[in-house]
């Protein structure tokens, strides 16, 4: 579902217990099993396509992070980690001085959005805007979510994860990400 979807581990799991008519409350694998499960599934069953899909996601993730730069954005999600495909949406945090200066931006670039609230990395409840923004490459509309986060926020935001990763990029890690491997080829 994750990968042949596009759906979020949350909702994935969600349907996967409703699905199996499993109790609402069966232990279910954590994140980063789940995460292992995915890069395995994509390995198998995606390794010539998920690649370019996550290349073109990046780049697209890239240009919103330029357009956004005032305002510290940063890559999370499965674009960061390298577990995306074409179904997959992107989600970056904003970390703004004023929270409405975002929203505010879209507005006076009559960029199309719907605000809602949704739960942080922080736990605690936080603006979303989200859009929609067509990947040439894909040739798929993807759906584009700016979390917005006070600029405090940014100070925790880089803590390593479980596995000892950065949970997400700025503008310059994104950048490195794009960048061909030493050695690779184009044929």
């Amino acid at each position: 579902m994750v990968v042949e979807e596009g759906l979020e581990y949350g909702p994935a799991k969600r349907r996967a217990v409703k699905q199996l008519a499993l109790p609402a409350r069966t232990e279910l694998p954590g994140n980063d099993e789940l995460e292992d499960a995915v890069r395995e599934y994509i390995a198998l069953f995606c390794a010539d396509t998920q690649p370019a899909e996550l290349a073109a996601l990046r780049e697209l993730a890239l240009v919103w992070m330029e357009r956004l730069a005032q305002f510290r954005p940063h890559l999370g999600g499965a674009v960061w980690h390298g577990t995306a495909t074409r179904l997959s949406d992107i989600y970056i945090q904003l970390f703004c001085d004023d929270p409405k200066s975002a929203e505010i931006a879209l507005i006076e670039h009559n960029v199309d959005y719907e605000p809602r609230t949704v739960t942080g990395f922080t736990g605690d409840s936080v603006e979303a805007l989200s859009l929609r923004s067509v990947c040439k490459p894909l040739n798929e509309t993807v759906g584009v979510h700016l979390m917005v986060y006070d600029h405090d926020d940014l100070r925790g935001a880089l803590r390593a994860d479980t596995k000892g990763r950065t949970p997400r990029g700025d503008i310059a890690a994104v950048q490195k990400l794009l960048i061909p491997p030493a050695g690779a080829s184009d044929t």
